[in-house]
């Protein structure tokens, strides 16, 4: 489905991301994990077009989508998550919602999907005149995720979610992501949390530098002693 092959990205003179290649298969859940600042939201924000490679292709669907504005690239099935939620405070719940939706306008559709995210995350449903800003950070990251899913994503791109959260509230994100993917949304999670995203991952990419330097099965990488080590806390 994503095909990323040696992308390079800058931040002025700075060298961020060195040659990245990465793939991701439909129906997969694939994690990056890495330390802070290894250039993991990086990648993202370049996948979802916040960010221009200097050099390299970004497929997505048979598509190079390198380089292509970021509401375009929503409009082709990739949404993401951002981290810090980034959700609009002064608006209600339900407008955030319906802001997801920004790209369509079949709305029957729209609000069938808005019965699912409701479905999913019901203490939306409760608090939807509620302004965003007022909501606590678990309900917080519910509606980033909902929003996101407003778009209809064939992708999504989740950076950080547990960031922040009571482990109670990580096992419910993580819980509601592997749900998201098993009806059908392929997932590519950047996540600090390394053991949680390794649980629930397919594949995994361990990113330092702005380098990937190991990649493979997530429940094999979870066993590495050398992963452990350095991501799991022994």
């Amino acid at each position: 489905m994503l095909d990323i092959k040696d992308i390079n990205v800058y931040y002025g003179a700075i060298h961020a991301i060195k040659g990245v290649s990465l793939y991701v298969n439909e129906g997969e859940i694939v994690t990056l994990i890495g330390a802070n600042g290894a250039g993991k939201s990086t990648t993202l924000r370049t996948i979802s077009g916040l960010l221009k490679p200097k050099t390299g292709t970004i497929n997505f669907l048979g598509k190079d989508i390198a380089g292509m504005p970021a509401h375009k690239i929503v409009a082709e099935g990739i949404s993401q998550v951002p981290e810090g939620r980034r959700i609009f405070a002064e608006m209600t719940v339900m407008e955030n919602l319906e802001l997801g939706a920004f790209i369509r306008d079949d709305k029957k559709t729209i609000a069938q999907d808005l019965k699912m995210v409701f479905r999913r995350f019901p203490r939306l449903e409760e608090r939807k005149l509620q302004l965003a800003g007022t909501l606590s950070g678990g309900e917080q990251q519910m509606l980033a995720m909902g929003r996101a899913l407003m778009s209809k994503p064939k992708l999504l791109l989740l950076d950080e979610p547990s960031m922040g959260l009571a482990p109670l509230l990580i096992r419910e994100i993580f819980n509601i992501i592997v749900d998201i993917n098993k009806t059908g949304t392929t997932v590519l999670l950047v996540e600090q949390n390394a053991n949680m995203a390794l649980s629930i991952a397919n594949r995994a990419y361990v990113l330092e530098t702005g380098r990937i330097t190991l990649s493979g099965d997530a429940k094999e990488l979870a066993a590495s002693e050398e992963i452990r080590k350095a991501y799991l806390g022994g």
